[in-house]
């Protein structure tokens, strides 16, 4: 209680106590009026909490009773903010750079600040107050600077040359200083320097100069040596001591990314009275290969102040290191600008495979999406509007017909379908007509089959896309196997959908995350929500959807009414209070300095952050072992990156398989590549210097754009043309093992309607056929044909099969209602279903059904104890739970006391607390009372 008080009687003096935390004010509040014992000023980054000594998330220390206040200054675009754990305390979260926010508390216990910011506290945001006894500092041991011949060694430059050393190349030609700020260095950074001068090998302004400092040899005299570094944490800018003689490298250490000069002990006691030199080695040119991307400010090394000492110095701000993150080498760039023919001839797939060109500048440009028809034609868009709207009218974008009519690789045949459209960012065709996103549309064509022109004039089906952004605007239309047109969509975009006119209530926001939009019902809706900058979506064998996303780790399973880590901004429900996090063990970038940190030096883990395009190859023609991997293009990386899903507890884990081809180009830009009737795949090369989105236009080349073809030697061409197809043949299709005519046929099924003889066939196939897969495809065409009742789908939850099982759950809850024969039944499989996949689709269904409806089924899910662990249950069953507590805030509060999956209950306190009526306050006080009862007497 003591404590307690002391620290009230604090924040009151501050100005007031917030309702959950006791949060700080900004400096120019009444925190200015108090008199602290400690002030502890931090800059906040991605890569942890910086002092101004250069110690990277220090140990900040008081005395018992201090009045403390930490002060966080965002050295960067981002959002951070700073909390202490024991205390709840959380100052307000900063966004902008140079904006600063404050905790102030009085000192009693030791503690954790951290980042609250979901993921930055795992990626080192972190770190320790600790309340110590007497002097908060101590006192370092004297050290003393080497000898040679009696003569005392230049090697902390205080002669103001370079006395003693030896320098190769340029980085050293002029490379003393003596300003703090210093002229070759960002003006806010404090070099911290010893004596008169320190020594740079070229600092932020300089960084591609290159070369070597060697000092002359001395004796080690002393047990222990220490010196004063920073710069760039990259392989080829380093510190090095050297044994003379052998030229054995003893010791060696990078800066961390940071200009402050920070103090590295070494333990030279095994080389006692030998012989050693310093080498500096700045071999680090950091020159961008991007036009677009400055050169690497980092690219260099600085040095000050070597001493050897007599025992182990201390160093409140020493570095380590294992501390730092040291980046490799830039990755070589082979080639840039190639013609169409030599970019294709630069590529190296794997044996038995090869790339062609298909098409080429004039013939194609600024191809951004595209798709294929029943006749094995390639409908592309060409982004000429990309990146800014046209006004009204006014747009640039077309959509060409190409066609490969002889088989050899080459799309001779080309057709414009139509002109002046604005801002395209995504097309799929089927049902009829050409769907498109354009934003701020969803806009549909009907299109004339015999001409291949317009039926009729452009439908808007949908508006209210955001165009913030225009590299995450809607994309990657596909055709799910449900039948609705699935899409994608970016964080940093925000899209408030509905059909024009719509007002507000009846519309739906979006800003990133999986979309869904039924062609026939014309309905709208989120699918999942979350993630960064999807741009791509695909199914596996048995209809699971996957995206690839950049910055953020870039694989998610996607499940209907998850809500996965965000690269930035809130999840529209407020208490979602945690989400599902990537489905990879891995990243495609080197290091832990975040993802942009390995852009161009990640080759040896997959090329970077930045993906395009996702295609899990179910074609019939290539080898067995890229069946239901997930491909996509690695855009920094210019290579095509497999991930290879594997079933794990409800859902996937993904793990990294060799990259299936480097471009060998840094133009190389593919969008998206999808699997044709012959098992060849067709992929589309935006082609541009620019490697990334820009709002200025005139980054982007506007004259380039190709179409390539990659074929294994097991590909024969077919010429193919599936609405010529009969009833009979498009089921038969059902069971041909390249997905492509599956999914084409199905689609065609789709439109033309109900047919009893379909549906006797397929419902034959659902029964009889032993191969899940098979089942699933029957049971998809029979759900989009218009062939399955609720009766026949409730039978199927009886099912042996648990994909078979889970599908019918999804479809018997898509109309967001279910009977009550339905809904007693799915209480019993969440009480008795062996499959955590089938629990799964249980718990997406509760999110679609009323919550008065969820109960039961929730209730028994949640006490699933062998789901504790699952990558996705314990969240999908907190997002399906959350909303009970409206309902009944006391039943809600005992089905998460009885709750095995973890957080359940402090969840579901949480929520109830957010309530904030009297009724939900009583509820949860008599609540926590009668828990503390029962956990006090041991029961």
């Amino acid at each position: 209680m003591h404590t307690l008080r002391l620290f009230l009687l604090l924040l009151t003096a501050l100005g007031g106590v917030s309702h959950t935390y006791c949060a700080a004010q900004q400096s120019n509040s009444a925190q200015d009026n108090v008199k602290y014992d400690r002030e502890y000023a931090l800059e906040a980054t991605m890569l942890g909490y910086f002092g101004k000594d250069g110690a990277r998330n220090p140990v900040l220390k008081a005395n018992k009773g201090d009045r403390v206040r930490i002060t966080i200054t965002n050295g960067e675009q981002m959002t951070h903010d700073i909390a202490l754990e024991k205390l709840g305390l959380k100052s307000k979260t900063i966004q902008e750079k140079g904006a600063t926010t404050s905790i102030a508390f009085v000192a009693q216990q030791s503690d954790t600040y951290f980042c609250t910011v979901p993921g930055h506290r795992t990626a080192g945001m972190v770190g320790n107050f600790e309340v110590v006894e007497g002097a908060i500092t101590g006192n370092t041991v004297a050290g003393q600077v080497p000898t040679r011949n009696g003569q005392t060694l230049n090697l902390g430059f205080e002669a103001g040359t370079l006395k003693d050393w030896t320098a190769t190349g340029e980085a050293f030609a002029q490379p003393l200083f003596n300003q703090d700020p210093s002229p070759v260095h960002e003006k806010e950074m404090r070099i911290g320097y010893e004596g008169k001068y320190f020594l740079s090998s070229g600092g932020v302004t300089n960084a591609k100069l290159t070369g070597t400092l060697t000092s002359t040899p001395f004796q080690v005299t002393q047990p222990f040596a220490a010196f004063r570094v920073s710069g760039g944490a990259l392989q080829d800018t380093r510190v090095e001591l050297v044994q003379a003689g052998t030229n054995k490298v003893v010791f060696q250490i990078t800066g961390q990314g940071r200009a402050t000069l920070q103090p590295v002990v070494v333990d030279l006691q095994p080389y006692l009275n030998q012989e050693i030199f310093i080498r500096i080695v700045d071999n680090e040119t950091g020159l961008s290969q991007i036009p677009y991307i400055p050169h690497d400010k980092w690219a260099h090394i600085n040095f000050d102040d070597f001493q050897l000492y007599p025992s182990r110095p201390d160093f409140p701000n020493e570095l380590k290191p294992k501390d730092i993150i040291i980046l490799p080498p830039l990755d070589p760039v082979l080639n840039a600008g190639l013609s169409g023919i030599k970019a294709a001839e630069a590529m190296t797939p794997p044996k038995g495979f090869k790339v062609t060109l298909a098409a080429a500048e004039p013939d194609v440009v600024r191809p951004i999406s595209f798709t294929i028809d029943a006749r094995g034609r390639l409908w592309v868009v060409e982004g000429h509007t990309y990146p800014t709207p046209a006004p009204e009218g006014q747009g640039r974008d077309r959509i060409l017909i190409m066609e490969d009519t002889n088989g050899d690789g080459t799309l001779d045949s080309r057709k414009v379908f139509m002109e002046g459209l604005n801002l395209v960012s995504g097309i799929e065709v089927g049902m009829g007509g050409v769907w498109l996103g354009a934003a701020p549309y969803l806009l549909y064509i009907p299109v004339d089959a015999k001409t291949d022109k317009p039926a009729g004039p452009v439908q808007k089906l949908l508006d209210g896309w955001g165009t913030q952004d225009t590299h995450e605007v809607l994309n990657s239309l596909r055709w799910g196997p449900d039948g609705w047109l699935y899409g994608t969509h970016g964080v940093f975009t925000h899209s408030n959908v509905g059909k024009p006119g719509a007002p507000d209530s009846e519309r739906t926001k979006i800003n990133a995350g999986v979309w869904r939009y039924h062609p026939t019902r014309q309905t709208f809706e989120v699918f999942a929500e979350g993630s960064s900058n999807p741009w791509g979506i695909d199914f596996n064998d048995y209809g699971h959807p996957f995206i690839t996303v950049c910055v953020i780790p870039h694989m998610y399973h996607v499940i209907h009414g998850a809500r996965y880590q965000r690269q930035a901004g809130k999840h529209f429900n407020p208490y979602t209070y945690d989400d599902i996090k990537t489905h990879a063990d891995h990243v495609h970038w080197v290091g832990e300095r975040g993802p942009h940190a390995g852009n161009f030096r990640s080759a040896s883990a997959g090329g970077g952050h930045a993906h395009s395009g996702a295609m899990i190859y179910l074609g019939h023609s290539w080898p067995q072992e890229y069946r239901n991997q997930i491909f996509m293009n690695n855009i920094n990386g210019s290579r095509l990156n497999i991930d290879n899903p594997t079933r794990a507890g409800s859902g996937y884990m993904v793990t990294h398989r060799p990259d299936f081809m480097a471009m060998n180009d840094s133009w190389s830009q593919w969008l998206n590549f999808k699997y044709d009737a012959s098992g060849s795949v067709w992929a589309i090369d935006w082609y541009d210097k620019n490697q990334c989105h820009s709002p200025n236009p005139d980054v982007h080349d506007k004259t380039m754009g190709r179409i390539f073809k990659i074929t294994h030697e097991n590909d024969k061409w077919v010429k193919v043309d599936l609405t010529k197809a009969s009833d009979e043949q498009l089921v038969k299709y059902q069971l041909h093992p390249n997905d492509w005519y599956v999914r084409t046929a199905r689609t065609i099924l789709q439109e033309r309607g109900p047919n009893k003889k379909v549906h006797a066939a397929l419902k034959d196939i659902l029964a009889k056929n032993p191969d899940a897969t098979r089942k699933l495809r029957a049971l998809w065409a029979l759900h989009v044909t218009g062939g399955l009742t609720d009766k026949e789908l409730h039978n199927l939850l009886a099912h042996d099969n648990e994909y078979v099982r889970s599908w019918a759950i999804q479809l018997l809850t898509e109309d967001k209602a279910v009977s009550p024969e339905t809904l007693k039944q799915f209480t019993t499989m969440a009480q008795k279903d062996a499959s955590a996949l089938v629990r799964l689709y249980l718990t997406s269904g509760m999110l679609r059904l009323e919550p008065a409806q969820r109960w039961e089924v929730m209730e028994a899910l949640v006490q699933r104890a062998e789901d504790k662990d699952d990558h996705n249950l314990p969240l999908m069953a907190w997002y399906a739970a959350e909303p009970l507590a409206t309902v009944d805030v006391k039943r809600a509060l005992q089905l998460a006391e009885k709750a095995k999956l973890p957080n359940i209950l402090t969840y579901m306190k949480q929520r109830v607390e957010a309530i904030g009526t009297d009724e939900a306050k009583k509820a949860l006080s008599d609540f926590n009372a009668r828990l503390g009862m029962v956990e006090h007497s041991g029961h």
